[in-house]
């Protein structure tokens, strides 16, 4: 199993660059930034100085989406990065979240998604591509010819099956073992019905931790079930709570919310990811503990194989939580050589 950490954004550089010196030390394999440049710095300018500082970690994205930039800017930048970190760069996709709802503005369609991951896999290798909002064909003449590696976040069934057919792998935005099962279960189903081979696809849980008293994690991780609220509330709204394709702890989690109060509507996402965020109201400490990982370092592996026997084969910690530098000392120390 592979280990990631995943950052906002919203440290100090020099304190960025020393964890992620600190994760490659300790064993983690990958970092990733949150993509959402208005609520919190530019992750690309970050992803390649943490590129200098560091030998053997890969960075990424997690996630973007097609609807922030221009494609032949994002495609320029990818394949900068690529040459930077000599190819030391994974691209993480989504439909689009915080990045474009905090605008007011509508994620892009599973089309539009497809389209995107194509194109950036087209242009970094040194291709040409035509898209909607370019008239003419596009084509980098300074790349050297990449090989981008693709991840794409999805929940609902038809984005599940994007991810399958057009992803080298799937992003889960949770720690819930049955539900990451589930997930990766329809991915994999589309992919073996596209006759791709599904031996070799990777499937990434991410999900904030807090190694020490259960409580104390509650209070610091909750913010999380309220982030990925929305995304299964727009799973539930759209397939129905009575349907074989959506599991009953994923509708019930929703009821709760829905009797709360809680909706897309009133989502906050000026406090997106945050501790403090007013958003968990509706958040108990059950969910916390299925969606999050809590506990001792016995606890934490005794999870992290759930996840690996679900199909999980990177398990990223959401370094959002407070007391960032002792999480990545107890995974490198407690938990990280259990899978090595």
């Amino acid at each position: 199993m592979e280990f990631g950490i995943a950052f906002k954004g919203d440290l100090s550089m020099a304190r960025t660059i020393a964890l992620c010196r600190q994760a490659e030390a300790a064993g983690f394999d990958y970092v990733w930034f949150f993509d959402s440049h208005i609520l919190w710095s530019d992750p690309y300018t970050r992803t390649a100085v943490c590129m200098d500082h560091t030998d053997r970690l890969r960075f990424g994205p997690l996630v973007t989406n097609p609807k922030v930039r221009d494609w032949s800017v994002s495609a320029s930048m990818w394949a900068t990065l690529l040459e930077i970190g000599e190819g030391r760069f994974d691209l993480g996709v989504g439909r689009g979240d915080s990045s474009v709802r905090v605008m007011g503005k509508k994620p892009a369609t599973i089309a539009q998604t497809i389209e995107y991951c194509d194109a950036m896999r087209e242009l970094v290798s040194g291709g040409t591509v035509q898209y909607a909002d370019c008239p003419e064909p596009v084509y980098l003449e300074w790349t050297s010819g990449h090989d981008l590696t693709v991840w794409i976040a999805a929940y609902g069934p038809k984005a599940l099956k994007m991810a399958g057919q057009h992803g080298d792998g799937l992003v889960i935005q949770l720690a819930d073992p049955g539900l990451c099962e589930w997930l990766s279960g329809q991915a994999k189903s589309a992919r073996a019905a596209d006759s791709k081979a599904i031996d070799d696809y990777r499937v990434l849980s991410c999900a904030p931790v807090w190694i020490g008293d259960r409580d104390q994690g509650v209070e610091q991780t909750k913010w999380f079930p309220a982030l990925v609220g929305n995304h299964i509330a727009d799973i539930v709204e759209k397939y129905g709570a009575d349907t074989d394709l959506v599991p009953e702890s994923m509708t019930t989690y929703i009821e709760r919310r829905r009797g709360s109060g809680a909706g897309g509507e009133g989502y906050d996402y000026r406090q997106h990811g945050e501790v403090e965020s007013d958003n968990t109201y509706y958040i108990t400490d059950d969910i916390t503990d299925s969606f999050c990982i809590l506990g001792g370092p016995s606890d934490h592996i005794a999870r992290l194989e759930e996840l690996r026997a679900a199909g999980v084969t990177q398990f990223t910690i959401y370094l959002t939580g407070g007391e960032e530098e002792r999480h990545v000392a107890a995974y490198g120390d407690h938990v990280i050589p259990h899978f090595r």
